[in-house]
Formats: structure tokens, sequence, C-alpha cells
């Protein structure tokens, strides 16, 4: 533990606070171009393009068919 008491190079002691260690959390940020943001977008793209097969499969019809016809 750290008392926050040093002696200087004229012989002098010094009475501080103590400061708290800083830090990065480098997982911490989710926000720009991160693995993360990467990961999800690739995953949801993923599930979109399968979901949109599956629309066409059962139906018979293209996306755009599909928006034509409403």
């Amino acid at each position: 533990m750290q008392t926050g008491t040093i002696v200087d190079e004229q012989g002098k002691m010094d009475n501080f606070a103590v400061e708290p260690t800083m830090y990065v959390d480098a997982e911490g940020s989710r926000a720009g171009f991160t693995p993360y943001a990467e990961k999800l977008n690739g995953r949801l793209a993923m599930l979109g393009f399968l979901s949109m097969l599956l629309l066409e499969g059962l139906t018979g019809h293209g996306l755009v068919e599909l928006f034509a016809s409403l």
C-alpha cells in the first residue's frame, strides 16, 4: 500500500495525495471500426441474406417482385 510520503532529492519530506493508476480499457470502446463492430455487422448481413433466400424459396418470388406487388 502506498503511503503518499516521499523524501525528495534535497532531503525534504513531501506529502501528497496518492493518485490512482490510470489505464485504458481496450475492450470498453464499441464505437467506430472495431473488431466487435465488424463481426456484428457481418453476422447481421449474413442473417439478412439468409432470410432473403428463405423468403424467395418459400414464396417463389424474388424480393423485388414482392415489393412491386404491394
